[in-house]
């Protein structure tokens, strides 16, 4: 388990990062999270410096968050981006007395029918290694300072630090099942953020909103997958409001 401290005190506020991200790519958010508690993020397994051994399920995912979790004296807020979102949600319902409240972003519950070979041929066309993080930059563009977090250096260049059959078997999973199971399950207040060019099924982030007994949801426009980094002002906003909300109770 490998977990980043980035400050402030009381409520624990946990940051789940997207497959092929790590913690420290929630930096820029951690930052004014701070203002409402002590913020931490977590490696998931077979990312950043987390171990990189299976299983690689989701239920696997939350008794990892379960385990910094318990390292706590009150529940925690859980904030997940894509697969981040989806093990908060999966936490929230399992371990319903350690979550205080949930932030979803761009992750759906039924994804069944859709492969990683959406996908894989584009991954596999990255230029790895990267000659320097300016290469990495200009190669992903509106997300280039996402990625920079995501590599590290070798002999050669930069590679991803997480590995791609890694990230493809543990996406296969979503495409093999749904999740609105562990939906039912979530009882504490639940924020469901969607890009208005949203990588996910439509309709979706809605219905997981309107499962929730005090589930909220919200579009953001012009954004695409990564909410949090193309209308960062608008996710903060977003993300505040609840916050206030939810920790005033």
């Amino acid at each position: 388990m490998s977990v980043v401290d980035f400050g402030g005190q009381g409520q624990p506020i946990v940051l789940l990062h997207g497959l092929m991200g790590r913690a420290r790519t929630w930096w820029p958010a951690a930052q004014w999270l701070t203002r409402y508690g002590r913020v931490v993020g977590l490696d998931a397994r077979g990312h950043g410096r987390a171990p990189k051994t299976g299983p690689w399920t989701t239920e696997q995912f939350v008794e990892d968050v379960a385990a910094v979790l318990r390292t706590f004296d009150e529940p925690a807020v859980l904030i997940g981006h894509s697969m981040g979102g989806l093990h908060a949600w999966a936490t929230a319902a399992t371990y319903p007395g350690m979550v205080r409240a949930v932030v979803v972003e761009e992750m759906a519950p039924d994804q069944r029918g859709r492969t990683v070979d959406d996908w894989r041929a584009y991954l596999d066309s990255w230029p790895v290694p990267f000659q320097s993080l300016a290469h990495v930059r200009e190669f992903f563009g509106s997300t280039g300072n996402y990625y920079t977090e995501c590599v590290e250096e070798r002999a050669d260049g930069y590679h991803l630090i997480a590995e791609l059959d890694t990230m493809y078997e543990i996406a296969a999973e979503w495409g093999r099942r749904d999740y609105w199971s562990f939906v039912a399950g979530v009882k504490c207040p639940l924020l469901a953020i969607e890009a208005q060019h949203t990588a996910m099924p439509p309709g979706q982030l809605a219905e997981l909103a309107a499962r929730v007994p005090d589930g909220r949801h919200l579009v953001v426009e012009g954004a695409g997958h990564f909410v949090h980094g193309d209308a960062p002002d608008e996710y903060r906003g977003a993300v505040e409001a609840f916050l206030s909300a939810v920790l005033s109770r």
